[in-house]
């Protein structure tokens, strides 16, 4: 077994000995996706429309057709969503958050592009378009890496340092190790805490996502109904992660989608739960990037490599 691919033991029975700043029980991570613009359509060169994550709940592909009502779906994230959401992290609670930005998305809104400069969120990378490069070719999955890294640095002044695909294929790892101006990725759900890889016998970092603490589940079977189902189960992660804090600090990831929780429906549950999580002290809320570099600076390699 010693030539299998994946990693089954991670960090094991014994937990590494994390320190968060100010001795935070737990790092508490907040991603915005921000992809509206970029998804499947037949006015972006694609054969068919967007079926993924939307209130359509098991939507097919509609082939050489625009579906208007997919389209309006999406645009409610950059029309409403965003700008709902922005008002709650940068004025209400004023706290750090990481945008996983598609790039072709990015450049539909320059004000979008001018709130998240303003906000000084992290924009670390979602790939060029929203869409599922699991049978992509290769050296175009290359080509949208390069295109991403291109769009943002001209928008922001600066490279994305994270990387998120999403829905990722077999070559994306290798293709963020071969760009290697990364410092994480995040096409990742197998642990709470960040970890090194060995990728093409070069160390890269991945920092973890989540898709169980995340809005998607409102729109998808077996998932939340209501704003009271996600924040239950947001306040669940938290004290889970937050009780196991007090011997082994961890990491807690929150993923949400303009679009999604953006729904006034929705909003308030987010809100009760930034409430909630406020009311402890030794929470570090942060960037991604902010614990890619304090993993970098301590904790070099380790077991679970």
């Amino acid at each position: 077994m010693k030539d299998y691919p994946r990693n089954m033991i991670g960090y094991g029975a014994i937990q590494p000995e994390v320190k968060w700043p100010n001795n935070a029980r737990l790092a508490l991570q907040i991603v915005l996706n921000y992809e509206e613009g970029g998804e499947s359509n037949i006015l972006h060169g694609d054969d068919s429309s967007e079926a993924f994550l939307s209130e359509i709940i098991g939507a097919s592909p509609i082939k050489g057709s625009r579906n208007m009502n997919m389209e309006s779906i999406y645009e409610y994230g950059s029309r409403r969503g965003f700008w709902r959401l922005y008002e709650i992290f940068s004025k209400n609670f004023k706290i750090p958050i990481t945008i996983f930005a598609v790039a072709m998305a990015l450049k539909r809104n320059n004000e979008i592009c001018a709130a998240i400069k303003e906000s000084k969120f992290e924009v670390a990378s979602h790939g060029y378009r929203w869409i599922d490069y699991q049978n992509i070719n290769k050296d175009i999955e290359r080509e949208h890496m390069k295109l991403s890294i291109k769009i943002i640095n001209e928008i922001f002044g600066e490279r994305p340092l994270g990387w998120y695909t999403g829905r990722c294929s077999p070559n994306t790892k290798n293709l963020v190790v071969e760009d290697g101006g990364f410092l994480y990725h995040s096409d990742s759900y197998s642990d709470d805490l960040p970890y090194w890889e060995i990728i093409n016998n070069k160390s890269q970092l991945v920092v973890p996502y989540t898709l169980d603490n995340n809005d998607m589940r409102f729109v998808t079977n077996q998932g939340f109904n209501n704003g009271e189902d996600f924040y239950q189960y947001l306040k669940d992660s938290f004290d889970t992660l937050y009780k196991e804090g007090e011997q082994n600090p961890k990491m807690m990831s929150l993923g949400l989608h303009c679009r999604l929780i953006g729904r006034p429906g929705r909003i308030n549950s987010l809100i009760r739960f930034l409430d909630y999580a406020l009311k402890h002290n030794d929470v570090w809320i942060c960037k991604r990037i902010d614990i890619a570099k304090h993993w970098i600076s301590n904790y070099a390699q380790n077991k679970s490599d």
